[in-house]
């Protein structure tokens, strides 16, 4: 007498037969748009059905997805069901091409000491944070970086975003060779209770090692008070993306520049400090001021460019930090947005 099979056979056999009917290759889990028509960025990645594993499908489409961020710059991921930080750290992670998070980074508060992503910058909710490539104004920065939605803003909030390509062919090429032959030179000073603290930035309460640190990335310092720092770097306002070979103004002239603060925070600190001791400024690499007019005209420019759109738990906000800038509009209640950054280039590769 032929034995039957047993229930898990069949099982099996029904499954394997199911899967081979089904090509798998051609299977799509998500679907790519924009967020609104006549928008070339970002580009809007969502799921094409219930569960898709956003970790897992973005090791097994790292490709696809570095190729889309080296034509848009910016893409956003919505609708997928992340839902903790610590995935959201496992997303970036599979999402960078060194397979590493950058881990020393000063200038945000750090989320969980476990783990290698920060909070976004804690400034008041009714200012605005200007236009800023991060990290542009250091000598190094990273090249991707990633902003994960854990709770919405009670209202506002949006993160505007300008492509620095496009800014580059905008801008008045007087203008533009004027910056790419002087550069940049950032002035900060580290005081206690304005800012971060230097051991809060440097991560570290030891003199020697800023020293050290400051020698190694070519950064000028001087020890005003022991609780004062001052450092000078000189740094590209221009840079040429090192994949695409596009040209792109990247910088934090309008985050730093005196004339983009409100007037009466301008009036204020000036009134508190000299020039050359307030918490942050910007001037030609030769050390000579960059014109309030200049400012005004590449704000003015930003502004236009602007794409803008409202925050929804659990989005994350993919960039190529040398092709887009970012700022942060004014928020209503709590809002808490996760930061992660990777894929660090070196300022000595680009000067």
């Amino acid at each position: 007498m032929e034995k039957k099979p047993s229930l898990k056979a069949s099982i099996r056999r029904n499954i394997q037969e199911r899967r081979e009917e089904i090509n798998l290759g051609s299977l799509k889990l998500t679907q790519e748009g924009y967020l609104e028509p006549g928008l070339s960025f970002p580009l809007v990645v969502r799921p094409a059905m219930d569960g898709v594993n956003l970790v897992a499908w973005t090791e097994n489409n790292k490709e696809h997805l570095n190729s889309e961020l080296a034509k848009h710059g910016a893409i956003l991921f919505r609708d997928f069901p992340l839902g903790s930080a610590a995935k959201f750290e496992a997303f970036a992670t599979a999402a960078s091409v060194s397979g590493e998070l950058f881990n020393e980074y000063g200038d945000l508060p750090r989320d969980d000491p476990g783990l290698k992503i920060y909070h976004s910058t804690p400034y008041p909710a009714d200012k605005t944070i200007l236009f800023h490539n991060e990290s542009s104004h250091m000598h190094r920065w990273p090249l991707k970086q990633w902003f994960y939605c854990v709770t919405v803003a009670g209202g506002k909030g949006a993160t505007p975003i300008i492509d620095c390509r496009q800014t580059y062919k905008a801008l008045d090429p007087a203008l533009v060779r004027r910056f790419a032959e002087k550069k940049l030179l950032y002035v900060r000073n580290f005081i206690d209770g304005l800012d971060v603290s230097w051991q809060q930035f440097f991560q570290t309460k030891n003199k020697e090692r800023v020293e050290e640190y400051c020698r190694n990335a070519s950064i000028d310092f001087e020890w005003k008070s022991e609780r004062h720092l001052r450092t000078r770097q000189v740094c590209p306002a221009v840079v040429k993306h090192p994949l695409t070979g596009e040209m792109s103004f990247f910088n934090q002239i309008q985050l730093h520049h005196i004339s983009c603060l409100d007037p009466e925070v301008r009036e204020s600190m000036l009134s508190m400090f000299s020039e050359e001791d307030l918490p942050r400024n910007v001037y030609y690499g030769d050390g000579t001021p960059i014109e309030d007019s200049t400012v005004a005209e590449i704000s003015e420019l930003y502004e236009k460019m602007a794409v803008r759109f409202q925050w929804q738990a659990n989005d994350i906000l993919m960039l190529d930090n040398m092709m887009i800038a970012h700022a942060r509009d004014p928020f209503e209640g709590n809002r808490k947005i996760l930061v992660a950054m990777a894929d660090i280039m070196y300022q000595k590769d680009f000067i």
